[in-house]
């Protein structure tokens, strides 16, 4: 699957309604949770209408809903949505536009979280980028995922078996657990490319290939694209969990906001593992550029001894290829292999030398 990159995202105008994303083939379902302590109810694969009847019934007022969405590209059920919902034609848009950078903001009682999920490719060269957004209202908590996915599975069997204390909270409670799912695939992501840095650190000291450079790099823009998606995770959590003391998002209870500190903690965790692989790509580039270097040295170096060790030999070839009329040498019947003799001497003591110097 093609990676989807900020910049290669074409720009829509606020308040227009249309999913920029690629995820258009499967088509739209609904999944609605209903619970408390007691017991819950679960309607898979639901139409508009009947999570409207749901969602006014005066029984269950009280219950935390939970309404998951999968896949975005039903513009008009989206908007449909949105409005049942109380919220703002510009937050639908956002949840349509998959270019925005993750956020938080609360408006009118409602709190709109939006966040990317990323995870590996088949191969080192792509990720997968899912945007998810979340809508916090009263006792109503709406997921909105581009396609149908399997992050979720283990938060629907803790409902289901009451496991934990996620059917004693609220959907604030429950909202935790969703983010803190999608933070998870960023672990996975960053230990999948781990495997793969650590086997061009050692192939960068082994080998000469050039390919060694371009998997770097290939490494180096996927852990950028990671950064860049965390970085403003890191500061929608910082913003809400810095509101703990003015209780500006209501529809958080004060005794969760320790729930959101941890996310801040996980993602600042997450920007420090990356600075990390991204100095080790640097340390395992400068060594390959260092072993080519210091290969070329040595080359260099065995060249300029064997130069230097001719150059005597070509002079003194040059001194007798002078067509002089009176050479004394070239009269002595032993003069041809004295020369070459001396030559002989004098090219083994020079190569003995520079051994000696270890200069080679």
């Amino acid at each position: 699957m093609k990676r989807v990159s900020y910049k290669k995202v074409r720009k829509i105008q606020p308040n227009y309604f249309e999913y920029t994303g690629v995820h258009t083939i499967d088509p739209v379902e609904m999944q609605l949770f209903v619970y408390n302590e007691k017991g819950f109810e679960e309607y898979k694969k639901v139409s508009f209408d009947r999570v409207e009847k749901e969602l006014q019934d005066e029984l269950q007022k009280n219950d935390v809903k939970w309404l998951n969405i999968h896949g975005l590209h039903n513009v008009d059920l989206i908007k449909k949505t949105g409005e049942f919902i109380g919220l703002e034609p510009y937050m639908v848009s956002d949840i349509l536009n998959t270019s925005k950078r993750s956020k938080t903001e609360e408006l009118d009682q409602i709190l709109f979280f939006s966040i990317k999920s990323i995870l590996p490719g088949e191969d080192n060269k792509h990720v997968h980028v899912e945007q998810i957004s979340f809508v916090l209202k009263d006792n109503l908590l709406v997921s909105f995922q581009e396609k149908k996915s399997d992050f979720f599975t283990h938060i629907r069997e803790r409902i289901k078996t009451h496991s934990g204390v996620v059917r004693k909270k609220q959907n604030d409670y429950l909202l935790y657990l969703l983010l803190d799912a999608v933070m998870e695939n960023f672990y996975i992501t960053i230990e999948y490319y781990e495997d793969g840095i650590e086997r061009l650190l050692v192939k960068s000291k082994a080998s000469d290939d050039p390919s060694v450079l371009v998997e770097i790099e290939h490494y180096r823009e996927n852990l950028n694209f990671l950064k860049r998606s965390i970085l403003p995770l890191r500061d929608a959590l910082y913003n809400l969990k810095s509101e703990q003391d003015n209780q500006a998002f209501n529809s958080i209870e004060p005794a969760n906001y320790t729930f959101f500190t941890r996310l801040h903690q996980k993602a600042i965790e997450i920007l420090e593992q990356i600075e990390y692989d991204l100095n080790t790509l640097d340390s395992a580039s400068s060594f390959y550029f260092s072993s080519q270097s210091h290969r070329m040295n040595e080359i260099m170096k065995v060249l300029t001894v064997v130069s230097v060790i001719f150059m005597p030999l070509t002079f003194i070839v040059g001194v007798y290829g002078m067509n002089f009329k009176h050479m004394p040498e070239l009269d002595n019947p032993y003069g041809y292999y004295v020369v070459i003799g001396f030559m002989a001497v004098l090219a083994i003591g020079m190569a003995w030398y520079f051994k000696y110097k270890k200069w080679f």
